[in-house]
């Protein structure tokens, strides 16, 4: 299974640990998107920046 993480709200204002996990993931600029694998490290960062970003299962 693998999941989609977009980025929806701006980082601005935020701890640079939250930004780092971000440029982690892959996620730029606002409304930019990559597809992960569903693993506990990806869910882990995820879950550090939650209220930034929306995600969607992606069942193959």
């Amino acid at each position: 299974m693998k999941v989609k993480v977009t980025l929806v709200k701006s980082p601005i204002g935020y701890s640079e640990a939250q930004r780092k996990v971000l440029k982690s993931l892959g996620l730029g600029k606002m409304g930019s998107s990559k597809v992960h694998e569903n693993n506990p490290s990806i869910q882990g960062m995820v879950r550090k920046c939650a209220h930034l970003v929306a995600v969607e299962t992606i069942s193959e």
